[in-house]
């Protein structure tokens, strides 16, 4: 019971996480960059690393973050015209290593710099309370709501590139403010397997946006409940359990996917 009781708000803030991010990561993969969630939130992170160094803790730090995802937000509203110069893969990755080494050298400059790198890769979730959680669920809610009601002009976005850039604009920030809460609460790198990982799986099935939601979903589920335990009972980080989790039963089930394909 006690083991019970000290996971359940970490566990409903991976079902919050897991709800957001698997349908975002829909659209990541329709669109083909993969690795815009992990650039856009090494952004953000650029942003609570000039925070730290600025010496602002609580609502300061939160702004910090806010408006660099804004930041990031009207950039990649203009992908589609960069990819018209650039490979957009390619600015992607470039905007990612901009934004980790800008991260470095400031943190560099504070007084526990590795400290806070690792916290803000890592996260930790596990000490998530329940005013965390109410401000997860009102903020994906209302976002939520948003991409419920214009679902046809974002899927139109992803799918088939059509809309203008205001449309863009909405999109990449509904993504970040979504990445300003899910990076503070659980890192980078939990966040990004969530995102990339469950949808993918769901791919493997089927490409019915619905579908993939529902698979992802359950497999995120699954691997946060697993993570967990394991993670109480070893006394293990519970970020790297999830990404080796989710990451070795995409192996598996690509595998799977392999030999009956032959």
């Amino acid at each position: 019971m006690e083991a019970v009781n000290f996971l359940l708000y970490p566990f409903l803030g991976c079902v919050l996480l897991i709800f957001i991010h698997a349908y975002f990561g829909i659209h990541i993969l329709e669109r083909g960059v993969i690795f815009l969630d992990l650039s856009m939130a090494q952004f953000i992170a650029l942003g609570i690393s000039l925070s730290f160094f600025m010496g602002h803790e609580g609502p300061g730090r939160h702004i910090y973050a806010v408006i660099f995802a804004v930041i990031g937000a009207l950039i990649l509203s203009f992908s589609r015209q960069i990819s018209r110069f650039v490979n957009i893969e390619a600015f992607i990755g470039v905007f990612y290593i901009f934004s980790l080494s800008s991260s470095i050298l400031i943190l560099d400059r504070t007084p526990h710099g590795l400290e806070e790198l690792k916290a803000i890769l890592n996260g930790n979730i596990i000490w998530a309370s329940a005013g965390d959680l109410i401000k997860m669920f009102v903020l994906y809610s209302g976002i939520g709501l948003l991409h419920l009601t214009f679902r046809k002009k974002f899927f139109a976005l992803s799918c088939e590139g059509a809309g203008g850039n205001f449309w863009e604009f909405v999109f990449f920030l509904s993504f970040a403010l979504v990445l300003v809460s899910s990076v503070s609460i659980a890192g980078i790198l939990q966040v990004f397997s969530f995102l990339v990982i469950p949808a993918l799986i769901g791919r493997l099935y089927t490409r019915e946006s619905f579908k993939v939601l529902l698979i992802g979903w359950a497999v995120g589920l699954l691997a946060s409940g697993v993570g967990l335990i394991v993670s109480y009972k070893a006394d293990l980080p519970t970020a790297p359990l999830f990404i080796a989790f989710l990451s070795g039963l995409f192996f598996i089930l690509l595998g799977l996917k392999a030999l009956t394909a032959r």
